[in-house]
């Protein structure tokens, strides 16, 4: 078994996500805030006007959605923590679940984890996630993408890994599926 399908390195994975999202973030408050603590909406360039880095405090949920139209009974606090250990336990139970040879499988859902907890961190820390990575994707559904963050960005490459793991290791998934039929088949039914 290769080492980056191996625990240590999903949880050293887990752990350089969180960090560089938290520093980035840092960096972003300390950067784009001005003496109040509130955005000063000044932005630099990355690349023009294309990608950009500008602050954005967003307190609600994914796209900015409040969690108040979603339970209005919950304190917002509450509906993000039962959310996240909601979400943790059934990543970690699916990473569980992945057959290790599907490697990139694990390492998607690693990913979508590290991401999840980065963010995570804001909501319990400041009440509401830091966003500053700005991007125009040129089309005619919307001005501009949605403000992110790194933790966002993780989250998207792990979907992105997840779903294109049955694609690229065709031959594993197809020999993993076999083998299940074949012990499907091989597994006494119990007498009706």
């Amino acid at each position: 078994m290769k080492f980056y399908n191996k625990w240590p390195f999903h949880l050293g994975l887990i752990l350089f996500s969180i960090v560089a999202d938290q520093l980035t973030k840092l960096w972003a408050v300390a950067r784009f805030t001005n003496e109040t603590g509130a955005p000063n909406h000044e932005y630099i360039d990355v690349i023009g006007s294309l990608v950009r880095f500008g602050l954005v405090f967003n307190k609600g949920a994914a796209f900015s959605s409040r969690p108040q139209d979603l339970a209005p009974f919950l304190p917002p606090w509450l509906f993000f923590l039962l959310i996240s250990i909601v979400a943790t336990v059934v990543l970690l139970w699916f990473y569980k679940s992945i057959d290790k040879r599907d490697w990139m499988s694990r390492l998607g859902v690693v990913m979508i984890l590290g991401g999840a907890v980065g963010n995570f961190i804001d909501r319990m820390r400041l009440q509401m996630v830091v966003d500053f990575i700005d991007c125009d994707f040129p089309d005619f559904i919307m001005t501009r993408f949605p403000t992110f963050n790194v933790a966002d960005s993780f989250v998207t490459v792990g979907v992105a890994v997840v779903i294109l793991s049955p694609v690229i290791l065709k031959k594993i998934h197809k020999q993993i599926k076999e083998e299940k039929e074949n012990l499907k088949k091989a597994t006494p039914r119990p007498e009706e």
